[in-house]
């Protein structure tokens, strides 16, 4: 079964209309990790199925040390480091806003030749752009878990001061990829729900992230492109925000964190969702007859006349995934155009 085209995809995200199928992003969640780390092997058996999005992965700049391609293309600091022997979240690049001038006055380039390496060919589908850690997860990432939850209230100018230079930096890297990769939307993440709900409140919100997210739309906007968001968690109270300043695609809906059938109801025909099967114990731990479950109650719920629901996974595969459980995945959500073919 060929892939639908850019323009079936477009149709569907804006609301234009149903392709002739549900589009299905299955593939850009599925690593090779599932096929003993063998990218060929997982290439050729993503060969059997519909992959209807192209997509590139814009280089972000390292941590403490840059690509091959632009060895200075890092956030820290000359002479910052991560704190050792600490987990992921706790880890701390800038660890006194005091030092915010020396950390600003080596921010990385949006220019850098690292950010998109290589010519992306294009080949009829919808091509994506992709970058994680967007807002929240680059504060957490460069001052720890702990600081980001209390900056918002003891140093509330600093998280501005960087939200706007992130903002600069992003719209930037916006406009290369669109002037040099001709990408049709970009997709960036920043977990901010919890499994029970957002990690902060409305205001918050509203003061530190929706602004600078409303530039980051209306940037994709002007440049004829769509602003996709990975968010993990139930951020239910969020999604009127965020529908409000033209968020064109949601991921993935977590189930267990929010009642989606709720959802469906309340923005289904506002926003495109990008509905993702549940992977905290379906694809690893569930039966091809459960998996066959899910991805009809998707379809089920967030269907509507007038598009506005892409299938893809909750999240990426880990390597206890079964094939199986994929296959029927897949099988289940073309059946309907295999049928009438």
């Amino acid at each position: 079964m060929k892939a639908l085209s850019k323009e079936d995809l477009i149709k569907v995200i804006e609301g234009k209309g149903s392709a002739e199928r549900i589009p299905i992003l299955y593939d850009i969640w599925i690593y090779d990790n599932m096929f003993g780390n063998d990218p060929d092997k997982r290439l050729k058996w993503l060969e059997q199925y519909p992959c209807d999005v192209d997509e590139v992965f814009l280089q972000m700049p390292g941590m403490t040390e840059g690509p091959a391609e632009d060895p200075e293309f890092y956030w820290a600091a000359p002479g910052s480091r991560c704190l050792e022997g600490k987990g992921l979240d706790a880890q701390c690049l800038l660890q006194e806003w005091e030092d915010a001038d020396t950390f600003y006055s080596s921010f990385p380039s949006p220019e850098s030749p690292a950010l998109i390496v290589g010519k992306k060919e294009k080949d009829g589908r919808y091509l994506l752009g992709r970058w994680w850690y967007c807002y929240f997860e680059r504060l957490w990432s460069l001052r720890g878990m702990e600081n980001a939850l209390t900056d918002f209230y003891l140093y509330p100018d600093e998280i501005h001061q960087l939200f706007s230079k992130l903002t600069d930096f992003y719209m930037r890297i916006m406009e290369r990829a669109k002037e040099e990769l001709e990408v049709d939307g970009f997709f960036v993440s920043d977990d901010i729900g919890t499994q029970t709900a957002p990690f902060f409140s409305l205001e918050i919100f509203r003061e530190f992230f929706k602004p600078y997210y409303k530039k980051l739309i209306e940037k994709a906007h002007e440049l004829g492109t769509h602003f996709w968001l990975h968010s993990c968690g139930n951020i239910e109270l969020f999604l009127p925000e965020f529908i409000e300043i033209g968020l064109d695609v949601i991921h993935p809906i977590q189930r267990n964190t929010m009642n989606e059938q709720a959802v469906a109801d309340k923005f289904g025909g506002q926003i495109c969702i990008l509905a993702g099967v549940d992977v905290q114990y379906l694809m690893a731990f569930g039966t091809p007859d459960e998996v066959r479950k899910e991805a009809d109650f998707l379809k089920t719920t967030y269907r509507r006349p007038e598009g506005r629901l892409m299938l893809t996974m909750g999240n990426g595969s880990t390597p206890d995934w079964k094939t199986g459980n994929l296959e029927a995945l897949y099988e289940a959500s073309i059946e309907e155009a295999v049928n009438r073919g």
